[in-house]
């Protein structure tokens, strides 16, 4: 076979491949994405929007957490491509982070005086999210081996799963609490019979792969390390992201913070309810970008600034297409189809949607931006914008909402966005000038 039809070759593999994992990534999303929109409708139907509100303020006070204490090690997992960090040190370091981000969350629940019972919701919550993102990890390993059908699968077990544990639960005991802590005990059952086997088998050192394995041969395949230096040195590189993974939560969770404390639970059960259809569309966008994480720190890493640039631009203009089809409809059905999720009492919000959803467009764009910045591994210059955006959108949060309640939160959610698209952007040529600086000496030798 010549060189030319073995290259030939080896491109349209490897292009059927990427198609493969875009489907799967697709599907996957997109039914888990389903069953968190059908739990807050089981939630909405079944429970007044106060308790709906305590559910939302749960997602909203850990979310930050998990991100900052997650360190996005998913994503430099994934993107790791010369094999800078083993996989025992990206374990162990998640492990040990996730037990501070517990803590975490604890600590924030008792200082923010919340009633009792929303702060035992919001714990469960946070157990959950604990759960989660050991299994988030994982996918980072099956991500790396572009084995994206394990992770869809994963996804639509843990989407069902937890839907099925949560309006069962919550009919039968009328508590939230108890729904939330359903949904923890899921997604524990999932990461020891379904995650931990996935994992062992596309990884090398389990002896077997390929193989099937039990949960107990799994174990000993993703053996986390605790050695210190290794386990520092890795918290060195990622910190940075963590940090801006965990402004960003804060961002898009800003509103969500001032509605509770100006307007109450209710408003915002209302307002989250309203805000969660915005995940149409960023379940496509994740789930292509996903899939193209790696490829795009394959360029970056090889010094293919056109095909980097090229993939990059494609995604965007995807995620823009996206946004403009989510305000369309919004404008059209809006109101008819939160009358059918949820009922009238949010139905009558519905310009807060049309509005919501053209924030998301902007968003979408902003969030393809983000992986391109992931796919380079230059962490360290992404918190200073991203904490001056933090700056901003809380004085706009604390002005806005209390004068013009749910119309000032979407006021807070847009210049949150159109700052996720600013940011990454600033980085991206921050890059592409340092970049040219680096190679300009050797291109003139």
């Amino acid at each position: 076979m010549s060189v030319e039809r073995a290259v030939s070759v080896f491109r349209t593999a490897a292009g059927e491949l990427m198609k493969r994992n875009v489907a799967w990534a697709l599907a996957g999303n997109v039914v888990y994405a389903g069953c968190q929109w059908a739990m807050l409708v089981a939630l909405a139907k079944l429970c007044s929007p106060e308790m709906v509100g305590q559910f939302a303020l749960g997602v909203a006070v850990t979310s930050p957490v998990v991100l900052l204490t997650g360190l996005q090690l998913r994503a430099a997992l994934a993107t790791d491509v010369t094999g800078t960090f083993s996989l025992e040190e990206y374990l162990g370091l998640r492990l040990i982070a996730t037990a501070a981000g517990l803590a975490t969350i604890a600590a924030v629940v008792v200082a923010a005086g919340y009633r009792e019972e929303t702060q035992w919701v919001v714990l469960a919550v946070g157990l959950g999210k604990a759960v989660e993102s050991v299994s988030d990890l994982i996918y980072g390993v099956l991500q790396r081996n572009e084995r994206m059908d394990l992770i869809a699968r994963s996804m639509i077990l843990r989407g069902a799963g937890t839907l099925l544990a949560l309006g069962v639960t919550v009919q039968a005991t009328g508590s939230v609490f108890w729904g939330a802590l359903a949904l923890a005990a899921v997604s524990l059952v999932l990461l020891v019979a379904y995650d931990m086997p996935a994992a062992a088998l596309v990884i090398p050192a389990s002896g077997r792969r390929g193989v099937p394995l039990g949960w107990q041969a799994a174990a000993a395949a993703l053996r986390p390390t605790w050695r210190i230096a290794g386990l520092g040195r890795l918290a060195r590189e990622t910190l940075p992201l963590g940090f801006v993974m965990m402004l960003i939560g804060l961002n898009r969770n800003l509103p969500r913070y001032f509605v509770e404390r100006s307007m109450g639970e209710r408003e915002l059960g209302i307002f989250a309810a309203i805000a969660y259809i915005q995940v149409a569309g960023s379940t496509v966008v994740d789930a292509v970008c996903q899939s193209a994480s790696p490829r795009l720190a394959g360029h970056h890493a090889a010094g293919r600034v056109r095909q980097f640039r090229g993939a990059l631009a494609k995604l965007a203009g995807l995620a823009g297409l996206m946004g403009a089809v989510g305000v369309g409809a919004a404008l059209l059905a809006g109101r008819q189809v939160l009358a059918l999720l949820y009922g009238a009492e949010y139905a009558a919000e519905s310009p807060v949607l049309v509005w919501l959803m053209a924030v998301a467009a902007v968003g979408y764009v902003g969030s393809v931006l983000g992986y391109g910045i992931t796919a380079t591994r230059r962490f360290a210059l992404f918190p200073v914008p991203s904490l001056a955006l933090t700056a901003v959108a809380t004085f706009c949060s604390a002005y806005a909402i209390p004068r013009w309640g749910l119309y000032g939160a979407c006021a807070t959610a847009g210049l949150v966005s159109l700052g996720s698209c600013v940011v990454p952007f600033l980085v991206l040529f921050q890059v592409r000038e340092e970049s040219k600086h680096v190679a300009s000496p050797s291109f003139a030798a």
